[in-house]
C-alpha cells in the first residue's frame, strides 16, 4: 500500500481560501463531494468533527491529520490542503496549521484506513520533507514529493 494510491490532483489544493478549522475541513470535504468520493457530505462532516471532539488532529509541526470512517465514503481517500497563512486547528503544540491531510474512509476499511495513517504519520515526521510540501510550486509536485519520500 502507498499513500499515492489514495491521493490526486483534484484533491490537492495549494492554497487553502479557509481561514479557521471548521471551514478547512468543510473545503477538503467539498472537494471529495465533488470527486463523487462520499454519499453525503453533511454526514461525513458531522463524523470528522465527532473525531476531532476527542482530541484535535492538529498533531504539531504546521501539520493536522483529519479523519474519520463512516457509511457515506465510497473508498479510502486523502484530501490535501495547504495555507501560507496557516489556520488555528487547536493543534498539540498551539501553532497554526500549514498542511492538512484530510483521510476518509468507509466504515468497513479499518486496516486500510489505519495503515493509512499511521504512514502519513511516520512520513511527516521529517521537517524536510513538511518543507518540501511547503515549497512545492503545482500540485503534481506535492504528489511527487509524497511518492519519492514513500520509496
Amino acid at each position: 500500500m502507498e499513500l499515492c494510491e489514495f491521493i490526486s490532483p483534484q484533491l490537492t489544493k495549494l492554497e487553502l481560501s479557509s481561514t479557521n478549522k471548521l471551514d478547512a475541513i468543510k473545503e477538503l470535504i467539498d472537494m471529495l463531494n465533488t470527486g463523487g468520493y462520499l454519499s453525503d457530505a453533511d454526514e461525513f462532516l458531522k463524523s470528522v468533527l465527532e473525531r476531532e471532539k476527542v482530541g484535535s488532529t492538529g498533531i504539531g509541526k504546521g501539520i493536522a491529520i483529519p479523519h474519520s470512517r463512516a457509511v457515506t465514503v465510497k473508498e479510502v481517500v486523502i484530501a490535501i490542503g495547504r495555507s501560507s497563512a496557516g489556520i488555528e486547528f487547536e493543534a498539540l503544540d498551539g501553532r497554526p496549521v500549514h498542511l492538512i491531510f484530510l483521510i476518509a474512509a468507509p466504515i468497513e476499511s479499518g486496516g486500510l484506513y489505519l495503515k493509512a495513517l499511521a504512514r502519513l504519520s511516520r512520513l511527516l515526521r521529517y521537517q524536510e520533507f513538511i518543507n518540501e510540501l511547503m515549497e512545492a510550486k503545482t500540485v503534481e509536485e506535492v504528489i511527487n514529493n509524497i511518492s519519492s519520500e514513500e520509496k
